[in-house]
């Protein structure tokens, strides 16, 4: 087996490629192109492919129980049918900061969607991080960190009891105490980046994380200790997040993005925009369903 050979499933050419999550009952992947509004599917080799528009800038499409998927758009977390292609506004956020949107989002094991907001023109402190559950019972989002540019990251230790969110223009990977209410404490920096801005983050069944540098060409894999385990070079600048999928979970899937790039550099990258995937000996973690309710 080739470890860490990254092959380009799907020339796509995304302006902004982003939250790439493996649905096992579908057997595909899915993915959104944030800049260009739109929902994309793949099976695990590329082949199957399948393209939504939506109205708005769309930050991360997860699963939810009941098949459809809850989507970030500006000011409103929304249910979208790949059946019917209608999207339904869950709840409404943050309408005092209309140049804020939506950016990664994230399913924990009791079924709670995590996600963060940020300043679409990446300038003000605007963003923060949020926790849903019951929100078609009409309850509260939980605002659960604050003073981000650009959110990043969401995610959990295999046990669920480690927490981790990115702050993307500071360079810094957090990690936090998670109990099992959802409640967060003792932040801490688990790793700064020196080369490359950290965007997505995924971690694996053992516990490292594997992190996509944004205008760092590479991922980088830390262990819970913030150690530096590995580093997959990648064909293209703009990595933006990683997903663990295929029957085995030994599937590494690859989101990557034009945007920032010159005419030059894109003379220069292909594939920028491309969805890559190579093969890794430990596997992921299973993708959770949200529950709204």
């Amino acid at each position: 087996m080739n470890l860490y050979q990254p092959e380009c499933i799907w020339s796509l050419g995304a302006t902004l490629g982003e939250g790439p999550v493996w649905h096992p009952e579908h057997k595909a992947l899915y993915f959104v192109d944030i800049k260009q509004r739109a929902i994309h599917r793949c099976a695990e080799d590329g082949s199957r492919r399948q393209s939504w528009t939506v109205p708005d800038e769309v930050g991360f499409a997860l699963p939810m129980h009941g098949g459809d998927f809850v989507c970030g758009l500006p000011g409103r977390i929304a249910r979208f049918s790949f059946e019917t292609g209608e999207l339904t506004t869950l709840q409404e956020l943050e309408a005092d900061l209309p140049g804020n949107r939506l950016n990664d989002g994230y399913v924990d094991r009791h079924g709670a969607l995590w996600f963060g907001s940020m300043d679409n023109a990446e300038v003000a402190t605007s963003g923060s991080l949020y926790r849903a559950t019951g929100v078609m019972a009409g309850a509260p989002l939980e605002r659960m960190d604050s003073g981000y540019v650009i959110t990043n990251g969401p995610c959990t230790s295999p046990d669920g009891r480690t927490f981790y969110h990115t702050d993307t223009l500071e360079k810094t990977i957090y990690a936090f105490d998670l109990d099992e209410q959802g409640r967060l404490s003792n932040k801490r920096v688990l790793v700064r980046i020196e080369d490359g801005y950290p965007d997505g983050t995924a971690v694996d069944a053992d516990g490292a994380l594997w992190v996509g540098l944004f205008a760092g060409g590479r991922i980088d894999r830390y262990a819970p200790s913030g150690q530096l385990l590995d580093t997959i070079n990648m064909p293209c600048s703009n990595i933006t997040k990683v997903a663990f999928g295929g029957e085995d979970l030994r599937t590494v899937f690859v989101t990557t993005a034009r945007k920032g790039l010159t005419a030059e550099e894109l003379s220069r990258e292909p594939l920028a925009g491309g969805i890559f995937s190579f093969r890794v000996a430990s596997p992921g973690q299973l993708q959770h369903l949200y529950l709204p309710e």
